[in-house]
């Protein structure tokens, strides 16, 4: 068999990895020329895959990176595993899925598989991709179409593509059945629903429950600073009962490919069909303000002014130990905090690099306040403590800072 994955970003690299493991023909789509020579030299742009892993299939013969269209037109299979970010506006935006679409239609000289990972609204598979590829395919070609929404989490060490369950779901019995055997090469446990639209709708579901109670734990926090009681106390206090409840913590907000994102393709789609997303629409707003909410609180407890100011800000990654900058809330706290003023410093040894700018070095300078929004393995906290002599923790982890 030969695959092809369009997209080699945070989904597509690791998915290719997995099958070229089981003995697959991997073709890695991509447009971004610079990242497809990088892969080929054995360059891998994420933590989950490592140059040495990358090298070496690449030197099995398993894989190759491509941004060329003619390379995929052999394939047996072909999955979409593009971003799906929301627009200026918020809303949905499918122009990668579209374009990945209408490559492949114009592509594939043979009838394929056509699996969706990329997540998106209910109806997507069966009204964007197949709709898209059959005005774009050669006469004569028909497609076989299913979805596996992604449920990739960048930096867990427990919970990998082997052992996560995976959905799946076809427009056809075939689609389904063609889909449960790939698939199979992969993962462990492999769940069939009814159709597409489940699948579809479930991913979205995933991180909408997450979005929620995470701007409910946020909404919670808030209000014990405002009476002046320690938040975290009282959320592990309550987490101590063994039935009913499940912990969530308050921070700066939410960030990365998933809660951020999901939660408003559900409430575009829900108002599409009617339904106001009451919930959906208070939760992203809440998470949304914690950045603005807690620039409020740095001001009032550092003389009620930032303006002129100098603030350390530590982490810009969304996620501990993870690259990533995707949605990342430490972007609007450093908007506001700049909004009030302030002259902003960031540093993070994670991500060495953001916007055009580098990494801070610690022990260079003292600052009027500094502000740590995640925890990253490999944060110097002597050098962070030593920064300033106010220090802001989002997460309230390390004992005598200031925190929610």
């Amino acid at each position: 068999m030969r695959l092809a994955i369009i997209g080699q970003g945070y989904v597509g690299l690791p998915l290719a990895m997995a099958f070229t493991k089981n003995g697959i023909d991997v073709i890695g789509f991509d447009i971004d020329k610079k990242k497809v020579k990088n892969l080929n030299l054995g360059i891998s742009h994420i933590e989950d895959v490592s140059d040495s892993q990358l090298k070496k299939i690449i030197a099995d013969e398993k894989y190759e990176a491509s941004a060329e269209e003619s390379d995929i037109s052999e394939c047996d299979a072909v999955i979409i595993a593009v971003p799906t970010p929301l627009d200026a506006n918020r809303n949905p935006d499918l122009s990668y899925v579209i374009s990945a679409s209408e490559i492949i239609g114009r592509s594939l000289s043979k009838n394929a598989l056509i699996v969706n990972e990329s997540t998106s609204y209910p109806g997507t598979l069966r009204n964007v991709i197949a709709t898209t590829l059959f005005k774009n395919s050669k006469p004569g070609i028909v497609h076989l179409y299913a979805v596996s929404p992604e449920r990739v989490d960048p930096g867990n060490k427990n919970w990998k593509i082997s052992n996560t369950p995976r959905l799946i779901a076809g427009l056809t019995p075939e689609a389904t059945m063609k889909t449960k055997e790939l698939y199979s090469l992969i993962c462990e446990n492999i769940i069939e629903v009814s159709s597409p639209e489940v699948a579809e709708s479930a991913k979205l579901f995933e991180n909408t429950f997450r979005q929620v109670n995470i701007a409910l734990v946020n909404e919670f926090a808030m209000i014990m600073n405002a009476m002046g009681i320690p938040a975290n106390e009282a959320i592990d206090a309550a987490a101590t009962k063994p039935y009913g409840f499940m912990k969530f913590s308050p921070g700066l907000g939410v960030g990365g490919h998933c809660i951020p994102v999901d939660p408003s393709y559900l409430a575009y789609v829900a108002s599409q069909a009617g339904i106001q997303p009451r919930f959906i629409e208070l939760a992203n707003k809440v998470n949304l303000q914690m950045p603005a909410s807690i620039v409020g609180i740095v001001k009032s407890q550092t003389g009620g002014s930032l303006k002129n100011k100098t603030i350390m800000v530590c982490g810009v990654s969304y996620k501990p130990n993870v690259a990533d900058t995707r949605e990342t809330p430490a972007e609007l706290l450093i908007a506001e905090l700049e909004a009030e003023g302030a002259t902003v410093s960031w540093h993070d040894p994670v991500v060495k690099n953001w916007k055009g700018q580098d990494s801070v070095s610690l022990g260079q300078l003292k600052y009027d306040a500094t502000i740590i929004t995640l925890h990253h393995d490999n944060f110097d906290y002597q050098a962070i403590l030593k920064s300033s002599d106010y220090i802001f923790d989002c997460l309230g982890r390390i004992a005598g800072t200031h925190t929610l």
